[in-house]
């Protein structure tokens, strides 16, 4: 289900209710793009600390914006009283649940007839969002053209994005935005078009020419946040109207300049709460945002770290100097985290699966016969207005990323289960049961390009698990650079290089196989002479202390012979 501006605020009952029944939240966001080209040291690198990563990847967070939100609100059967429509399932359990998509909710009885464990409603949203342009609010953001170019292979409507998204502000922007409006300081910079708002002017002027007192009109086809503005505007310009907001559109009605001024000053608690709904509208999805922080539902991701940092900065706070101020941050708004990179992760060594390369491949593999829990695990179900993903495929559509997410998570979690019980247990499992597998997983959240595979948002990191570091000593090849280095091991393996004096440089992989064909291949090279990184024998801030000592111990050695010599 797609909305936009249009649609939101009608919606956010319905919404509301999904997560108060929900048992988990699946996540996936689509951004305008995800790394500003910096160069250097300021590029992330596998010699970073965790708090490194964190500073640079701020910036990048504080360029891009958000152009699309996928939420898939997961709930078990017991706890849904909506309408469901088909599985998401290929096969003869596609076509059973089929028959039933027209029919009340599925009870638990349907679900042992069709030979499975459990089951869950799967309510999924993509919510296109563009920033708040209010008052003193008028954000910059960037396009990344390969994150355009991307999302465009994907079917991307970036029409939706531009015209029809949902306006958001964070905290600090709140303040700012309603400290104007309720004082009255401010000013309209209005996010319509120009031209848009001229044609209303002028059809508004024309009309009051022929009317008299009292007499009205509709302006039609205006809704959400946008009436709000034209009144607003109409308000500015013309001092013999007033207007209201009425479910067929935006009323204008012609009164005297005395009636206006008793309007404006005889409505009391009405102009307040006239406000407070501007307000409303200019919070728009950071309504539904706090909503989500307050249901306190465990939150689902795949490689989530970048959608996180956008949460914090869009709708919490601008993202803090210190690494420890946002990985707390993020565990008050969010106390239970399952980034399913991580736990997949695991699963895929030990289970020897196929390499995969995206999210749709991780469920199409746990989908399939390989997987030996696929019969037993539970049954998923859409939503009513929620059937699109069970007819098509939608990579990198957020809604049905995030689908994929909460689907992912079940199915690795069930064999998580079966694994811990040595079968597959009698009694349909819980998501309380499922929660317990999963344990070792909460809150570690997969971080990508770094000196630490994973954050633990409820702790301290845990320490690095890398290939050791090797130092390359380099002869005959003066005024060698980084990327002459890169260059040179790239077509064996990949690493991460850092100058470490004019002709030593530092090499870093991710992997253990990678370190030892390099060794093994420039064993007797010679020009390029790789070893392990010791830190006590190559450091040179070492070598520097040791050096210095060295002197200081000769001059003393020599001041004592001498004082020894000496008559």
């Amino acid at each position: 289900m797609d909305l936009g501006a249009d649609e939101f605020e009608q919606s956010l009952p319905l919404l509301q209710k999904l997560l108060r029944e929900a048992d988990f939240v699946g996540l996936d966001i689509e951004f305008t793009g995800l790394r500003s080209n910096l160069s250097g040291l300021q590029q992330i690198s596998l010699f970073d600390l965790p708090s490194d990563w964190y500073l640079k990847t701020r910036q990048s967070i504080q360029q891009f914006t958000i152009c699309q939100i996928g939420l898939s609100v997961f709930s078990s059967i017991e706890g849904e009283s909506n309408m469901c429509s088909c599985s998401p399932f290929n096969g003869p359990l596609c076509n059973s649940v089929k028959q039933f998509a027209h029919k009340p909710r599925p009870s638990r009885r349907m679900f042992h007839l069709w030979g499975q464990a459990s089951g869950y409603i799967a309510h999924s949203c993509n919510f296109f969002l563009f920033p708040t342009t209010f008052g003193i609010l008028d954000t910059e953001f960037s396009f990344q053209a390969s994150s355009v170019q991307f999302l465009n292979q994907y079917g991307f409507n970036y029409n939706k994005f531009l015209k029809k998204g949902i306006p958001y502000m964070n905290e600090e922007q709140e303040k700012k935005i309603k400290h104007s409006i309720l004082t009255g300081n401010w000013k309209v910079r209005s996010s319509l078009d120009k031209d848009q708002i001229k044609v209303v002017i002028n059809e508004v002027t024309r009309w009051l020419d022929l009317a008299e007192e009292g007499d009205q009109m509709t302006l039609p086809g205006i809704a959400g946040f946008q009436a709000f503005e034209v009144q607003l505007v109409l308000r500015q310009a013309l001092p013999n109207i007033w207007t209201v907001l009425r479910d067929r559109g935006v009323i204008v009605k012609k009164v005297s300049q005395q009636h206006r001024w008793y309007l404006e000053h005889a409505s009391g608690d009405r102009d307040s709460c006239w406000k407070e709904q501007i307000l409303l509208s200019a919070r728009g999805f950071s309504v539904f945002f706090q909503m989500l922080v307050q249901a306190q539902k465990p939150l689902v991701g795949h490689n989530m770290m970048m959608d996180l940092l956008h949460l914090h900065e869009k709708f919490f706070r601008p993202l803090p100097e210190s690494y420890d101020q946002f990985k707390q941050n993020i565990h008050n708004l969010f106390p239970v985290l399952i980034d399913t990179k991580n736990v997949t992760k695991d699963i895929w060594k030990e289970l020897h699966f196929p390499r995969v390369s995206n999210l749709l491949e991780v469920y199409e593999v746990l989908n399939s016969n390989l997987n030996p829990t696929k019969d037993s695990a539970p049954v998923i179900v859409h939503g009513n207005k929620c059937e699109k993903y069970a007819k098509k495929k939608c990579p990198h559509e957020a809604g049905y990323d995030a689908f994929l997410c909460g689907s992912v998570l079940l199915k690795v979690a069930h064999l998580l289960l079966q694994r811990v019980h040595g079968h597959v247990p009698t009694s349909e499992p819980s998501f309380p049961q499922y929660l317990d597998v999963l344990a070792p997983y909460v809150n570690q959240v997969n971080l990508i390009r770094a000196g630490v595979p994973k954050i633990n948002f409820s702790g301290p990191d845990f320490p690095s698990i890398r290939p050791p570091i090797l130092i390359l000593t380099v002869r005959k090849w003066p005024g060698v650079s980084e990327q002459q280095v890169y260059g040179e091991f790239q077509n064996l393996c990949k690493f991460d290089v850092r100058r470490l004096t004019q002709s030593q440089f530092l090499l870093l992989t991710n992997k253990f196989k990678d370190v030892r064909s390099v060794l093994k291949e420039y064993r007797c090279h010679p020009t390029l002479q790789v070893s392990l990184y010791r830190y006590w024998r190559h450091s040179p801030n070492v070598n520097c202390m040791l050096q210095v000592c060295s002197v200081v111990a000769a001059w003393a050695l020599l001041g004592f012979l001498l004082g020894r010599s000496s008559p």
